[in-house]
């Protein structure tokens, strides 16, 4: 049942105001209060009536309302125990969908909290956001990884290192780890004025949607191969990689030039190379 329907929801703004709420910046709080963009992102994972989701940093629980508007059964992690009575609200007025844990996200196992097939829908705390979405993006894939989707709220320069294409600025590490088992996209920009207080960077939503990890590569054979090339992205392959055994003689194997650097190398050929490492 909806919030009007059942209990009438005071402002976000009233929210924060009545328990006193001033965003943390030891804690990475940047507040979101335009409802209607809450439902918008709420909606980027598609229909998520009746599904498990789960949420890093409610605060005040302003995403909270739109995932819960939505229909989903919602799991809430929220460090900030001031935060906890105006988040109690939001369960009287979503009875039997809301559970909040105070704790750390980090500490947090979100799968046994959320269960299998949760959507991840979070304004990340800007000081954890890059960390907790590696996290979630090592899980183990049996085919698939724990979570169904991630729809995750970051600095846009962040967003961008997710998405990135090679031979961009921004592509790297974190491209190839997103994007080597999911599709990633950014699926709108959040403007710095839409938050309280206002970051002085930009915003994005990005999207990460699971898919079947290539065959015959590990992790931490591309973990290991990433680092070495972009420890020393301005140098050639042949000088980054000297260092990873067998990582020269894979090159030659799949065709790939010695002399190329890695932000030209795709995420496919650095599959390609892991695979053969973990031959």
């Amino acid at each position: 049942m909806s919030a009007e329907g059942k209990v009438k929801l005071p402002p976000l703004r009233e929210v924060i105001a009545t328990h006193g709420l001033q965003a943390s910046k030891a804690l990475g709080q940047n507040f979101l209060l335009d409802e209607q963009l809450l439902d918008r992102i709420a909606a980027v994972p598609g229909a998520i009536d009746g599904q498990p989701a789960f949420e890093v940093g409610p605060g005040p629980g302003g995403l909270t309302r739109a995932i819960l508007r939505a229909g989903a059964k919602l799991v809430a992690v929220e460090r900030d125990r001031r935060c906890l009575p105006a988040l109690a609200e939001l369960d009287a007025a979503f009875p039997g969908q809301l559970r909040v844990l105070s704790g750390d996200a980090m500490a947090i196992d979100a799968r046994a909290e959320a269960g299998d097939g949760a959507h991840i829908i979070a304004n990340l705390p800007y000081n954890v956001g890059t960390a907790l979405l590696i996290g979630w993006l090592s899980a183990p894939w049996e085919p698939l990884p724990w979570w169904s989707t991630l729809t995750l709220m970051f600095q846009m320069e962040v967003a961008e290192r997710i998405v990135a294409q090679p031979g961009t600025d921004h592509y790297g590490r974190l491209a190839i780890l997103s994007q080597w088992r999911s599709d990633a996209r950014i699926a709108m920009k959040v403007h710095r004025s839409a938050f309280t207080p206002p970051p002085k960077v930009m915003s994005a939503v990005v999207h990460l949607t699971p898919k079947a990890a290539p065959d015959g590569v590990q992790l931490k054979h591309l973990e290991r191969l990433t680092a070495a090339a972009f420890g020393q992205r301005r140098k050639m392959l042949r000088q980054s990689l000297k260092g990873l055994p067998g990582a020269l003689d894979a090159l030659a194997e799949i065709g790939i030039d010695p002399q190329r650097r890695a932000e030209t190398v795709s995420v496919e050929e650095f599959v390609a190379v892991a695979r053969v490492l973990g031959r």
